[in-house]
Order: structure tokens, then sequence, then C-alpha cells
């Protein structure tokens, strides 16, 4: 069963955040199995992490749960929110998989949270060289599409946008975002 797990920083928790950092990595080592992506999402300086994203293949929502408000940085304080849904893995690749390597050109986290009837629920066509990982996001039980998320390399935020049907979704999201990981 796949989870998104997008961790929101609090205003002012930066500090913290670099104060964590060997702790959160430490934390993410014992879930490298089960993870499909992994990365911060950024600030407009593309320097600045405003949140943190974790896809895995866990065996439950409970286990989802544990990996999500067990993390050291949640513990601390340094999110303000957790966005945590069922996800699939459209694509059946993790990030380490996608052949446009970890470099190389901007990166988005696109976030449609839905409202209605399900949309976008295969990969779009043509976008295959730039899908890093694609999926509906699902309800606990996996029975209601509750939107769509994508990470994707695009040349700029609209584009990255338009990998999503703007007319189906009750709003859509687009972040900076990097491979994530101990830096190699």
């Amino acid at each position: 069963m796949e989870f998104l797990c997008y961790h929101r920083d609090r205003s002012g928790s930066l500090a913290l955040r670099d104060a964590l950092l060997e702790d959160h990595w430490s934390y993410m080592d014992q879930w490298s199995k089960e993870m499909i992506a992994r990365g911060p999402t950024l600030a407009d300086d593309l320097d600045t992490p405003t949140g943190s994203v974790h896809i895995l293949d866990l065996p439950d929502a409970a286990a989802a749960r544990a990996f999500a408000f067990d993390e050291p940085n949640y513990q601390a304080g340094v999110y303000r929110d957790v966005l945590l849904r069922r996800w699939r893995n459209l694509l059946g690749r993790t990030m380490w998989e996608f052949p446009g390597g970890r470099t190389g050109g901007s990166r988005y986290l696109v976030l449609g949270l839905g409202a209605g009837e399900a949309a976008d629920l295969t990969p779009p066509p043509g976008r295959d060289d730039d899908l890093i990982a694609y999926g509906p996001l699902l309800s606990d039980d996996g029975g209601a599409w509750l939107g769509t998320a994508a990470l994707l390399r695009a040349p700029d935020p609209g584009t990255a946008r338009a990998v999503l049907t703007p007319d189906r979704y009750a709003s859509i999201e687009v972040h900076p975002w990097q491979f994530g990981g101990r830096p190699s």
C-alpha cells in the first residue's frame, strides 16, 4: 500500500530543522527499503526548505501514520501540518529509477486536491521523460479519489501545473522540489 506524506514547515523553524538534519536522515535511513520518493520542497530562492515529501510503500494506514508522526522534525515542532494520503504509483518505479537522474532541470511537487469526479487517473501522454512520480491521492481504504500528486521535471511552475486538468480540482499547488536523501 503506497502513501504520500507531505510535512509542511512551520514559519520560523529553519534553525531547528537544520539542527535536526542528521536525526531526520537517520530516521529516513530506517525506511530506505519502503521509499519510493523523497525530498524537500523549497521556497522561490530554491535554497530554503518549506516542507518534506515522502512517498512510501507500507503495510497499512497505521504504519503510515506512525511514519509521519514519529519523524524527528514532526516530534520537535518543525512542521505546521501533515498531508498523509494513500497514493497509487502509476509509474511503477522509484525516483532513483527516473531516467532523467537526480540533477538537471527544475523539479516540482504538484498537488491537486480533488473536487468531485476523479480526474487524471493515468499519466499524461508525452510526459514520460519528465515524470518522476505520479498517482492519485486516495482515502485510507483506497475507495475514494481525493486528488492527484506528481513529482516532475519542468521548465517552470506553469508547465508543471499543466500536468493536471485545472478545472477538476478544488486547488492545485506547485512547489519547487528536489531529490532528497544524504548527499552522495
